[in-house]
């Protein structure tokens, strides 16, 4: 996971906007925006949804390493526009009719497991039918775009939330029950165990609306580095 620090000029005064008013509400996160330094979550719409939802699906319980290596072996496949068991790592990245129209055991050929197959074929499918609406998705507020995914199989409400704050780029979204954030919190607070989600979700009402921002300074506290889960 990379962090990315490209943003336009009306985002960089967003953050700064965000970072001087999460320090006025809460001293203890004041001190940690001081020392992680400037915010370089990037907050501007990415816009490439069907593949930051594959590889949202390749990354499940995954290291980083594992994961980017069949992520390039998956992208390999439709490198000369068709599905082919090897080649080269990389190659674009296909549309959800490609997945579709590959099959379980060319997919297995990139290292991905059976129930993962199963994912990315619903999720392809539900965008060949029309039944999930991916291009009006960012039109749609937060909890509709988290209902809207995690009823497509293998999305559950931490991956959308990821979607939400890394690729729509939405400014104020807290996802309670990531462990990293758990973690800092209770470093932070110095709280003698993790707080429950619910609780946490409760603390983390004093930082809206930019919850998001303030997740990401959590997760710098944690990681050493600022993570992005898309990349």
């Amino acid at each position: 996971m990379i962090f990315e620090t490209k943003r336009h000029a009306r985002t960089a005064s967003s953050i700064e906007q965000a970072m001087r008013e999460l320090s006025r509400a809460d001293p203890a996160l004041a001190a940690l925006i001081r020392r992680v330094g400037p915010c370089e979550l990037g907050m501007r719409r990415r816009g490439r949804y069907f593949p930051a939802l594959v590889e949202a699906i390749i990354h499940q319980q995954l290291t980083a390493k594992a994961a980017g290596t069949i992520l390039a072996r998956f992208r390999s496949l439709y490198a000369s526009g068709s599905p082919r068991p090897e080649g080269r790592p990389g190659g674009r990245f296909p549309t959800p009719a490609q997945v579709a129209g590959t099959s379980a055991q060319a997919l297995r050929t990139a290292g991905l497991s059976s129930q993962k197959i199963s994912y990315l074929h619903d999720l392809a499918a539900r965008l060949q039918d029309g039944s999930f609406p991916l291009r009006r998705i960012s039109t749609m507020d937060d909890e509709e775009v988290i209902r809207r995914l995690t009823g497509i199989k293998g999305i559950g409400r931490w991956t959308a939330e990821m979607f939400l704050i890394f690729t729509l780029g939405r400014p104020d979204v807290f996802p309670a029950t990531d462990l990293g954030i758990r973690k800092a919190v209770q470093r932070l607070y110095g709280h003698a165990a993790l707080l429950p989600p619910r609780e946490l979700a409760a603390l983390a009402e004093r930082w809206t609306p930019h919850r998001s921002v303030a997740a990401w300074y959590l997760w710098a506290s944690v990681d050493g580095k600022k993570a992005d889960p898309e990349e």
